[in-house]
Formats: C-alpha cells, sequence, structure tokens
C-alpha cells in the first residue's frame, strides 16, 4: 500500500554545520591600555603592541569561563601580545597550547601606528573623514593596503579550516581582522563590521571557499547574569 503522503512532515530543525566544516570563533582581543602622546606602544613588525588594561585582563577571564563549556580543538593568537594576553586565562583552563597565526595580526596603521590612529579618528579631520567616507585602510598615509589585507586574512582563515575539518577552534585576533572576515563571509561592505566590542565573539563556519557568519559580536557573558539574550555556545 502506497504511503499516505499527507502524513508526511517535515520539521525545522536546529543548524549544525555541515560535513568537514570548520567552526571559527573570532574574539577580540580584551582592552589594551590608553594610548598616550607621550609614550607611543612599541611596535612589533611595525604595529603598534599595547599590552591589556586591567580591564582588558577582566573581559579575558570572562571569555575564558565561556568557552571553557564548550569543545574546542585549538586555539590560536596573533604575533601582538594582547592576544596572548586575552588568550591565556583560556589556555590555562584548557590546557589547549596556542598556535601563532601571524597573518591574523591587526592591520597595519602606517603613520597612524602606536597609538596614534586613535587620536586621529577621535580628532575626525579630513583624513579619518575620507578613511569613513571610502571605508579604506590605505586612506592613511603608509597604511596597509586594503587588497593586501584581505588577502592574509582570507589566507590565514583557510589554512586554519583546513588544519580542523569538523573542529571548533578559537581564534584570538583584532577588531579590522573581524571587519574583513566577517565582509568577506557576507559579501558586506568593507566597513559594516567594523567596531566588534573587546573580548566579543564572533563566528564562522569555513568549508572550503564558502564562508558563513553565525553570530557578531557577542558579549552575553559579560552580563551579570546570562539570562535575557544570551545564546549559548554548543
Amino acid at each position: 500500500m502506497a504511503p499516505n503522503d499527507d502524513q508526511t512532515e517535515y520539521r525545522q530543525t536546529p543548524y549544525a554545520p555541515p560535513p568537514g566544516a570548520t567552526e571559527i570563533l573570532l574574539v577580540r582581543h580584551g582592552a589594551s591600555e590608553p594610548a598616550r602622546p607621550d609614550r607611543p606602544f612599541p611596535l612589533v613588525d611595525g604595529h603598534g603592541d599595547p599590552e591589556l588594561a586591567p580591564e582588558g585582563r577582566e573581559q579575558a577571564g570572562r571569555v575564558a569561563e565561556r568557552l571553557s563549556k564548550i569543545r574546542l580543538d585549538a586555539v590560536y593568537v596573533t604575533s601582538l601580545r594582547r592576544t596572548t594576553q586575552t588568550a591565556e586565562p583560556l589556555v590555562r583552563m584548557s590546557g589547549i597550547e596556542p598556535q601563532v597565526e601571524k597573518d591574523l595580526r591587526e592591520v597595519h596603521l602606517g603613520e597612524w601606528e602606536g597609538g596614534l590612529f586613535r587620536k586621529m579618528i577621535r580628532e575626525n579631520g579630513p583624513i579619518a573623514q575620507r578613511f569613513w567616507a571610502e571605508e579604506r585602510w590605505d586612506v592613511i598615509p603608509g597604511g596597509e593596503p586594503t587588497e593586501a589585507f584581505a588577502a592574509r586574512v582570507r589566507g590565514a582563515v583557510d589554512r586554519i579550516a583546513a588544519a580542523h575539518p569538523d573542529g571548533r577552534v578559537a581564534v584570538f585576533t583584532h577588531g579590522g581582522v573581524i571587519a574583513q572576515a566577517l565582509a568577506m563571509a557576507s559579501g558586506a561592505r568593507p566597513f559594516a563590521f567594523l567596531g566588534a566590542d573587546n573580548g566579543s565573539i564572533s563566528q564562522l563556519v569555513v568549508l572550503g571557499g564558502l564562508w558563513s557568519v553565525r553570530r557578531f559580536n557577542d558579549t552575553a557573558h559579560f552580563e551579570s547574569a546570562l539570562g535575557a539574550g544570551f545564546t549559548p555556545l554548543s
């Protein structure tokens, strides 16, 4: 007897990454120390390298508490110490040795390195206004060409995904990198995702050349009680 098609049901189901995909949790580093005109940040390969501020270390602890509750297959940091310092509490709790992915370091800010970027953006002079209007990092004198920045971010994400099929990794990185990765994944404007909060978690699912955005700027772990609006990482 033929089945009764009227009884067939197709229910909605929770999202699950497709087989072979990699979940990449992009964690912006904690708040770094303030920039001061008389005390520029030290440079590493030309990039400003401030330490975390006290509030940044608190944020790092909250990130660790949240991520320690889920399975992680790897932890990545960049060559700049604010990412290493943000990852430290999670590394202690998980026992996972962090790997360095240098190409996920922050965009190079040219003549505005060492903390000057914050001052110039705050003052909103002609170059800063053009920077926002054109959404290009190389509007800054000596800034990293936008296409070169995009290429190194894409290469790094693809390498991490290829190394961890069916895995989940935490990548401690920078605001500009997160913005670039999510813009490429979504086809959005270059700066559409710029401004992720310190200590926030964003999420990509990567399968081959297909990147999908699963979350952006998740800061539920900073709430005093993880109640309304909290979406668990699973």
